[in-house]
Parts: C-alpha cells; structure tokens; sequence
C-alpha cells in the first residue's frame, strides 16, 4: 500500500481553498469552512495518535469508555438542528445507544465471532461507523418532526414523513453501492491489498448494519418524541368530526 508523505497530504488543502473561494463570493464569509476543515485535521491527526495508544494497549475499560464519550459526542452533534433542545437528550442518547449497541453486538459476536469483543482495533472503526449513520438518521429524523409538528400536521403523519426522510440517505446508499460509489470500508481495505472478494463480505455487513441502526435509532427516537407530545386530535378523529358536522347540517 502506497504511504502519503505530510508533504503530498498537503495538496488535499486546495479543494479546501477553492470551496471557501467560493463560499466567500457568495456568503462573504469563509470561517465556516476553513474552521471545519482545521478541525477536522486536528481531530483526525489526534485520534490517530490515540487510536495507536489503544491497539497496542487494548482493555475493556478503556474501550468501553471510548464507546460512551462517542455516544455522548453523537448525541450532542444530533440535536444541532433542534437547538439542542434539553428534553431531547435522553431520548437520542437512549436512542443511539440501543440501535447502533445492537447492531454492534449482532456484527461483533453473530457475524465476525470475534474471540475478544473490545478488540479495539475491531469495535471502534465500527462504532464509529454506525455511530456517525445512526446521528444522521436521528438527527433527520427530529428536525423533520418539529417542522411538521410546527405546520399543523398531526403527530402520526409527523412521524411517518420524519421516518421517510431519515431514511432517504439509508436507501440512496443501498442503491448506489457497487453502481455509484465505492464505500469507504471496502475502498479502504482494496488498497491495503485485501482481496476485493473479501471486502464486499465485510461492505455488505457494514450497509446492512448501518441500514437497520439507523433505521431503528430514527425510529426508537419519534416513538419516544410521540410520548413527549400532550395527546390531541388525530386526523382521523377530525375526518369524523367533519362528517358529523356535514350530516347535521340541514
């Protein structure tokens, strides 16, 4: 596998330059971009550092750890849409926590039988696979609800169209991979020198577990948001009430 020098990693700045070209004739303010984009380098250069720590010292309390302060960071980036509205915490940290910790179990000990299940150069490149997928889908899922709770439309009918949308990228991506796109996991592992046979074994494990995590973890969220909301009329109670009021008239 071809190593990138710091040097030759250099160059990934000029897509950078030319979005905030970009983003500055039209906005007139590039900060957003150049600040994420620094943040991310610093974030990924850390985490590297960190991630060598953890493969050469694996210990289930270290992992575990791991595990729940990238919960908390999910479920925090998920509510950006919302305000981060405090009564939304619980439910998303619950929310996140039980879809993306099934669809672990189910990858980790049903399909890959790991013998050592915080192996953390294992758990946590999944983890925070279906971590980032489930916060999307949380994440689309509540700003779609709000704004169809804000235009009058009944709960059920908030949650259905809240679901369908969350779900968008989920089924874009089933569609598109091997057509479109090829993943990152399976890009990856190719120019590692893996056998491309392989790769989709494990590419297809990741799209499924991804589908049904955040699938669920949208879903376990609007179940719980319905509860939040006080009981009222539901668009079948108005239906009837129209037509009770159209029969009594004379």
């Amino acid at each position: 596998m071809h190593v990138i020098s710091w040097w030759s990693l250099a160059w990934c700045a000029l897509p950078v330059v030319l979005i905030s070209v970009v983003y500055t004739r039209w906005s007139g303010n590039a900060s957003e971009i150049l600040l994420s984009a620094a943040r991310m380098t610093l974030q990924l250069i850390g985490v590297g550092y960190v991630l060598v720590a953890l493969f050469d010292n694996p210990s289930p309390w270290i992992t575990v750890t791991v595990l729940i302060l990238m919960i908390c960071i999910a479920s925090w980036i998920a509510l950006r849409p919302v305000n981060h509205q405090r009564n939304y915490l619980k439910p998303t940290l619950i929310a996140l926590s039980c879809s993306a910790g099934l669809h672990l179990f189910i990858s980790l000990v049903l399909v890959i039988g790991v013998e050592t299940w915080y192996e953390p150069r294992v758990i946590i490149p999944l983890a925070g696979m279906y971590f980032a997928n489930t916060m999307n889908a949380i994440s689309l899922a509540t700003e779609r609800y709000n704004s169809e709770l804000e235009e009058g439309k009944a709960e059920p009918k908030a949650r259905l169209t809240a679901f369908k949308a969350a779900m968008i990228p989920q089924i874009n991506g089933l569609l598109a991979v091997g057509l479109v796109s090829l993943p990152g996991m399976m890009t990856g592992q190719i120019l590692s020198g893996v056998s491309p046979l392989i790769a989709v074994r494990y590419q297809i494990m990741i799209m499924t577990m991804v589908l049904g995590s955040g699938g669920c973890g949208a879903a376990l969220m609007l179940w719980q948001l319905g509860r939040m909301q006080p009981s009222g009329p539901t668009d079948d109670d108005t239906d009837n009430n129209n037509n009770h009021l159209a029969e009594n008239q004379p």
